[in-house]
Protein backbone atom coordinates (compact mmCIF):
# COMPACT_ATOMS: atom_id res chain seq x y z
CA UNK A 1 0.00 0.00 0.00
CA UNK A 2 1.36 3.42 -0.99
CA UNK A 3 0.75 6.44 1.20
CA UNK A 4 0.39 9.94 -0.28
CA UNK A 5 1.41 12.72 2.12
CA UNK A 6 -1.34 15.32 2.51
CA UNK A 7 0.20 18.53 3.86
CA UNK A 8 -1.96 20.99 1.96
CA UNK A 9 0.29 21.66 -1.06
CA UNK A 10 0.14 18.54 -3.19
CA UNK A 11 -1.80 17.73 -6.33
CA UNK A 12 -3.44 14.79 -4.61
CA UNK A 13 -6.14 14.23 -7.21
CA UNK A 14 -3.90 13.70 -10.24
CA UNK A 15 -1.40 11.52 -8.35
CA UNK A 16 -4.14 9.35 -6.85
CA UNK A 17 -5.88 8.98 -10.22
CA UNK A 18 -2.59 7.87 -11.78
CA UNK A 19 -2.19 5.16 -9.13
CA UNK A 20 -5.77 4.08 -9.79
CA UNK A 21 -4.99 3.70 -13.50
CA UNK A 22 -2.09 1.44 -12.50
CA UNK A 23 -4.39 -0.55 -10.18
CA UNK A 24 -2.10 0.25 -7.25
CA UNK A 25 -3.69 0.50 -3.79
CA UNK A 26 -3.04 3.79 -1.99
CA UNK A 27 -4.30 6.05 0.75
CA UNK A 28 -4.02 9.79 1.42
CA UNK A 29 -3.19 10.88 4.96
CA UNK A 30 -1.62 13.52 7.19
CA UNK A 31 -1.42 11.16 10.18
CA UNK A 32 2.06 10.01 11.17
CA UNK A 33 1.03 6.58 12.42
CA UNK A 34 -0.79 5.78 9.18
CA UNK A 35 1.94 7.05 6.86
CA UNK A 36 4.70 5.15 8.64
CA UNK A 37 2.80 1.90 8.03
CA UNK A 38 2.84 2.43 4.25
CA UNK A 39 5.03 0.23 2.05
CA UNK A 40 6.02 3.26 -0.03
CA UNK A 41 5.48 7.00 0.31
CA UNK A 42 4.82 9.74 -2.25
CA UNK A 43 5.49 13.38 -1.35
CA UNK A 44 3.74 15.55 -3.96
CA UNK A 45 3.99 19.31 -4.11
CA UNK A 46 2.82 22.41 -5.93
CA UNK A 47 3.72 25.96 -4.86
CA UNK A 48 6.51 27.63 -2.90
CA UNK A 49 9.30 25.77 -1.09
CA UNK A 50 9.16 27.95 2.03
CA UNK A 51 5.40 27.53 2.43
CA UNK A 52 5.72 23.78 2.04
CA UNK A 53 8.48 23.45 4.65
CA UNK A 54 6.55 25.67 7.06
CA UNK A 55 3.58 23.33 6.77
CA UNK A 56 5.71 20.23 7.24
CA UNK A 57 7.49 21.73 10.25
CA UNK A 58 4.30 23.00 11.91
CA UNK A 59 3.03 19.42 12.05
CA UNK A 60 4.79 16.11 12.66
CA UNK A 61 5.00 15.45 8.92
CA UNK A 62 8.64 16.50 8.56
CA UNK A 63 9.59 14.01 11.25
CA UNK A 64 7.33 11.44 9.60
CA UNK A 65 9.07 11.76 6.22
CA UNK A 66 12.56 11.61 7.73
CA UNK A 67 11.64 8.57 9.83
CA UNK A 68 10.15 6.87 6.80
CA UNK A 69 13.28 7.58 4.76
CA UNK A 70 15.45 6.05 7.48
CA UNK A 71 13.32 2.90 7.42
CA UNK A 72 14.68 2.00 3.98
CA UNK A 73 11.25 1.87 2.37
CA UNK A 74 10.89 3.66 -1.01
CA UNK A 75 10.08 7.39 -0.91
CA UNK A 76 9.24 9.43 -4.02
CA UNK A 77 9.10 13.24 -4.23
CA UNK A 78 7.23 14.75 -7.20
CA UNK A 79 7.77 18.31 -8.52
CA UNK A 80 8.06 20.55 -5.43
CA UNK A 81 8.11 17.32 -3.43
CA UNK A 82 11.38 16.41 -5.16
CA UNK A 83 12.91 19.80 -4.35
CA UNK A 84 11.99 19.39 -0.68
CA UNK A 85 14.26 16.34 -0.52
CA UNK A 86 17.33 18.58 -0.89
CA UNK A 87 19.30 20.71 1.57
CA UNK A 88 17.93 24.18 0.94
CA UNK A 89 16.13 26.53 -1.42
CA UNK A 90 16.89 30.12 -2.37
CA UNK A 91 13.23 30.82 -3.21
CA UNK A 92 12.08 33.84 -1.17
CA UNK A 93 15.22 33.82 0.94
CA UNK A 94 16.98 30.71 2.20
CA UNK A 95 14.88 27.84 3.52
CA UNK A 96 16.24 24.56 4.83
CA UNK A 97 14.84 21.42 3.22
CA UNK A 98 14.70 17.79 4.33
CA UNK A 99 18.41 17.25 3.49
CA UNK A 100 17.89 13.71 2.22
CA UNK A 101 20.03 14.58 -0.82
CA UNK A 102 22.83 17.12 -1.36
CA UNK A 103 22.04 20.24 -3.37
CA UNK A 104 20.42 23.68 -3.51
CA UNK A 105 17.21 24.74 -5.22
CA UNK A 106 17.81 27.85 -7.36
CA UNK A 107 15.79 29.98 -9.78
CA UNK A 108 16.01 28.91 -13.42
CA UNK A 109 18.04 31.55 -15.31
CA UNK A 110 16.21 33.55 -17.96
CA UNK A 111 19.31 33.77 -20.17
CA UNK A 112 21.96 31.21 -21.07
CA UNK A 113 24.89 33.64 -21.17
CA UNK A 114 25.01 33.53 -24.97
CA UNK A 115 22.25 36.03 -25.64
CA UNK A 116 19.44 33.49 -25.69
CA UNK A 117 16.41 34.28 -23.55
CA UNK A 118 14.12 31.69 -21.99
CA UNK A 119 10.64 31.84 -20.53
CA UNK A 120 10.33 31.04 -16.86
CA UNK A 121 8.55 29.01 -15.59
CA UNK A 122 9.86 26.08 -17.57
CA UNK A 123 6.49 24.83 -18.76
CA UNK A 124 5.64 22.11 -21.26
CA UNK A 125 7.20 19.02 -22.76
CA UNK A 126 10.95 18.52 -22.66
CA UNK A 127 13.20 15.60 -23.53
CA UNK A 128 14.43 13.38 -20.72
CA UNK A 129 18.08 12.28 -21.05
CA UNK A 130 18.91 9.19 -19.00
CA UNK A 131 22.06 9.10 -16.89
CA UNK A 132 22.94 6.67 -14.13
CA UNK A 133 21.03 3.46 -13.54
CA UNK A 134 18.09 3.53 -11.17
CA UNK A 135 15.06 1.26 -10.68
CA UNK A 136 12.84 4.09 -11.95
CA UNK A 137 14.39 3.93 -15.43
CA UNK A 138 14.63 0.15 -15.84
CA UNK A 139 13.32 -1.02 -19.21
CA UNK A 140 12.43 2.49 -20.37
CA UNK A 141 13.48 4.55 -23.38
CA UNK A 142 14.33 8.25 -23.31
CA UNK A 143 11.45 10.52 -24.26
CA UNK A 144 9.41 13.60 -23.42
CA UNK A 145 7.83 14.46 -20.06
CA UNK A 146 5.81 17.44 -18.84
CA UNK A 147 7.38 20.15 -16.64
CA UNK A 148 5.93 23.12 -14.77
CA UNK A 149 8.48 24.82 -12.49
CA UNK A 150 10.49 28.02 -11.97
CA UNK A 151 13.14 26.57 -9.66
CA UNK A 152 15.51 23.66 -10.18
CA UNK A 153 17.95 21.60 -8.17
CA UNK A 154 21.49 22.83 -8.65
CA UNK A 155 23.50 19.66 -8.43
CA UNK A 156 25.22 19.27 -5.10
CA UNK A 157 26.30 15.78 -6.02
CA UNK A 158 26.17 14.47 -9.56
CA UNK A 159 25.80 10.89 -8.40
CA UNK A 160 22.15 11.43 -7.43
CA UNK A 161 21.09 12.58 -10.92
CA UNK A 162 19.57 9.74 -12.94
CA UNK A 163 18.02 11.80 -15.76
CA UNK A 164 18.04 15.43 -16.85
CA UNK A 165 16.52 17.89 -19.33
CA UNK A 166 18.19 20.82 -21.11
CA UNK A 167 16.68 24.24 -20.50
CA UNK A 168 17.95 27.82 -20.24
CA UNK A 169 21.51 26.64 -20.81
CA UNK A 170 21.50 24.36 -17.76
CA UNK A 171 20.99 20.69 -17.11
CA UNK A 172 17.78 20.41 -15.09
CA UNK A 173 17.92 17.38 -12.78
CA UNK A 174 14.67 15.60 -13.65
CA UNK A 175 15.01 12.20 -11.98
CA UNK A 176 17.11 11.76 -8.85
CA UNK A 177 17.92 8.59 -6.96
CA UNK A 178 19.82 7.82 -3.79
CA UNK A 179 19.37 4.48 -2.03
CA UNK A 180 15.61 4.27 -1.28
CA UNK A 181 14.95 7.96 -2.03
CA UNK A 182 13.69 9.02 -5.49
CA UNK A 183 12.47 12.23 -7.07
CA UNK A 184 10.87 13.47 -10.29
CA UNK A 185 10.90 17.20 -11.11
CA UNK A 186 8.24 16.81 -13.79
CA UNK A 187 4.68 15.56 -13.35
CA UNK A 188 4.71 11.82 -14.23
CA UNK A 189 0.91 11.66 -14.07
CA UNK A 190 0.73 14.29 -16.85
CA UNK A 191 3.61 12.92 -18.92
CA UNK A 192 1.86 10.35 -21.09
CA UNK A 193 3.10 6.78 -21.41
CA UNK A 194 6.66 7.49 -20.24
CA UNK A 195 5.44 9.25 -17.13
CA UNK A 196 3.13 6.38 -16.25
CA UNK A 197 5.93 3.88 -16.85
CA UNK A 198 8.17 5.80 -14.47
CA UNK A 199 5.44 5.85 -11.83
CA UNK A 200 4.79 2.16 -12.38
CA UNK A 201 8.50 1.42 -11.89
CA UNK A 202 8.30 3.16 -8.51
CA UNK A 203 5.33 1.00 -7.52
CA UNK A 204 7.29 -2.09 -8.60
CA UNK A 205 10.17 -0.95 -6.39
CA UNK A 206 7.72 -0.68 -3.50
CA UNK A 207 6.47 -4.24 -4.10
CA UNK A 208 10.04 -5.55 -4.27
CA UNK A 209 10.88 -3.86 -0.98
CA UNK A 210 7.96 -5.62 0.70
CA UNK A 211 8.76 -9.11 -0.61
Amino acid sequence: MIGIVDYGMGNLFSVSKALERLNVPYFISDVQEELLKADGLILPGVGAFKDAMNLLESTDLKETILTFAESGKPLLGICLGMQLLFEESKENGTTKGLSLMPGQVLHIPKEDGQGHSFKVPHMGWNFLHFGKKTPLLEGLTEGYVYFVHSYYVHEGSKDVIAASADYAGVQIPAVVSRDNIYGMQFHPEKSGELGMQLLENFTKRVKEAVS
